[in-house]
């Protein structure tokens, strides 16, 4: 079992008893916070879902009012007018065969993959590079598409997509200790909205189960999810 140092242990003697109000938990996380980086702020929202069952997968994305930082760079596999408008709305590399061989060649230097549909087929041959690591342009998050410069925008604008795990938690950072609190409700609103937007139509019972809150480093703090939920 992992042990812990003295500034964790001290974190966690302020721990709150009881859930807290958003605000209260995000201030709790700001002034608890002891790593000499600009820790993330994680969220943990445990789905009252059945992660075993496929048709209960939630998956989704979100655009954060606030941006987390580091600009994501954005490859498009395109032809003609749209290879054009990928490139116009900011892509970092676009292309087709040029830019699958680069991709079969181990270049993997970029964090997002968006494909228009008619070119699917031929990027097919890249799934077992890019699908192990989540970078496979996928119709359900909106990364497939001929709309490639309104997903192109969004993903350089900050646009994260999230998705539960085995345990049916869904796990996302809202930011930086270093935003104020506003910012990281404001972002944190977002994310909860989107995955209430995701809820499976077979989901039954409560849905949102449980929030909680962390800094990369930091303890776990939970929120008052209905009273969160309520004010949405």
């Amino acid at each position: 079992m992992a042990k812990h140092g003295k500034k964790y242990q001290a974190a966690v003697s302020k721990k709150p008893s009881s859930d807290l109000g958003v605000d209260a938990v995000l201030q709790q996380i700001k002034d608890l916070a002891f790593a000499k980086f600009d820790e993330s702020v994680d969220v943990a929202i445990n789905l009252g879902i059945d992660p075993a069952k496929g048709e209960q997968t939630v998956r989704g994305s979100v655009v954060l009012p606030h941006s987390k930082g580091k600009e994501k760079v954005v490859i498009v596999f395109a032809k003609g007018e749209y290879a054009d408008a990928a490139k116009k709305a900011g892509a970092d590399f676009v292309g087709m065969e040029d830019l699958i061989e680069k991709v079969q060649g181990g270049w993997l230097d970029f964090d997002y993959a968006v494909a228009t549909p008619d070119v699917m087929g031929a990027v097919g041959v890249l799934a077992r590079v890019l699908g192990p690591r989540g970078l496979l342009p996928n119709k359900k998050v909106g990364t497939v598409t001929f709309e490639v410069d309104q997903i192109v925008s969004d993903l350089k604008r900050g646009r994260a997509f999230f998705r539960n795990d085995k345990q049916g938690i869904v796990h996302f950072s809202i930011g930086k200790v270093s935003f104020n609190v506003e910012k990281l409700h404001e972002n944190l609103n977002a994310l909860v909205k989107a995955v209430v937007a995701s809820k499976p139509a077979t989901a039954k019972g409560k849905y949102l189960k449980k929030i909680t809150m962390s800094s990369t480093m930091g303890i776990g703090i939970g929120v008052n999810s209905d009273e969160f939920v309520r004010s949405l």
